[in-house]
């Protein structure tokens, strides 16, 4: 009797540990950045944290550097199920959205306290709110993370907008990007984040375009050697989740996750913040030519080309982005 009852708990418990297994719920997490980067690291933070906070039951596995497809790739996977969580730029959630893209095209931010003013803004949630709505309630953007101003890395320097004339550069393949070499007189070039290293070491292309962080992380150092300051573009990537896979936790799991993705990009926003401060001396030290630029006349260049009304954003729009305060 006693040995039928201590088998009747065994298997109790091995009934209740199969079960809690079966419940959990696996989000996948898809970006395409380097696992050196801030934004990485952030997101492995927020895993730990949810699976912690959830006691198991909701998992996180972060899949990073494009290991399930590249920016187009991983927007589309939101709305297929192939993936739940992603980081993407603004200006590829634009392909949804327009509004959202708005940021991400060059100088429609004058600087980081804009930035910030804009993140904490009623603006961006009508923006949200907006993005929202266009996929159907399927998708869901959750946090504005700080991705760095944007400079041009090169083998000369670029410090007026005439040294930008018949440079093959690469950019993102996102309207946002084509403005800024096309108002300059450089030949863009669309290509994959994954491509581009190989590209400039190979001479494919003479120049790229890339916050601080990012010029260190996929190395472009070593293969360019100019960074000119342009702040072209102050940049944002979106974090997003997908409604189906919220829809799959109870409201508790959900406003965990929620929170700590909302964390993760605080903790993101403030480290490439810092590290801003720091790496042109790093990059000196390494050999690399920083050179500061005038961006007044580059400014003068581009502004006309901002109100094109082909743009996937209204004058309106912008307008109200401009009346927020802050340089």
């Amino acid at each position: 009797m006693k040995m039928l009852k201590k088998m009747g708990v065994v298997l109790t418990v091995a009934l209740l540990t199969s079960f809690n297994a079966q419940a959990a719920e696996e989000l996948k997490f898809a970006h395409v950045y380097e696992v050196s980067h801030p934004l990485h690291k952030a997101a492995e933070m927020a895993a730990e944290k949810i699976e912690k906070a959830t006691e198991g039951r909701v998992k996180v596995k972060v899949f990073p550097a494009s290991q399930l497809g590249k920016e187009v790739a991983i927007n589309e996977g939101l709305s297929f199920g192939t993936v739940d969580v992603i980081y993407t730029g603004a200006s590829f959630a634009g392909a949804a959205y327009g509004p959202i893209s708005m940021t991400n095209f060059p100088f429609t931010l004058r600087g980081l306290d804009h930035w910030k003013n804009y993140r904490d803004s009623d603006l961006f949630k009508e923006i949200a709110a907006g993005y929202g709505k266009a996929t159907n309630n399927k998708s869901r953007v959750v946090a504005l993370n700080y991705y760095g101003a944007r400079h041009v890395t090169s083998n000369k320097p670029i410090t007026k907008p005439d040294d930008m004339k018949n440079l093959k550069i690469r950019v993102p393949n996102a309207p946002a990007f084509i403005i800024f070499p096309k108002a300059t007189g450089a030949n863009p070039t669309p290509m994959a984040f994954a491509e581009v290293y190989l590209a400039l070491q190979q001479g494919v292309v003479d120049a790229q375009e890339n916050p601080l962080t990012t010029i260190k992380a996929k190395r472009f150092y070593e293969v360019q050697s100019n960074i000119n300051l342009t702040s072209h573009i102050v940049d944002s990537v979106v974090t997003i989740v997908s409604e189906r896979a919220m829809g799959k936790l109870s409201d508790a799991d959900q406003k965990v996750v929620i929170a700590e993705l909302k964390e993760a990009a605080k903790w993101t926003t403030e480290e490439i913040i810092a590290a801003e401060q720091t790496l042109v001396d790093w990059f000196k030290g390494k050999g690399i030519t920083v050179n500061d630029v005038d961006r007044a006349p580059f400014i003068t260049k581009v502004t006309p080309l901002l109100d094109d009304p082909s743009l996937p954003f209204t004058a309106e729009d912008l307008k109200k982005l401009q009346a927020i305060p802050g340089n």
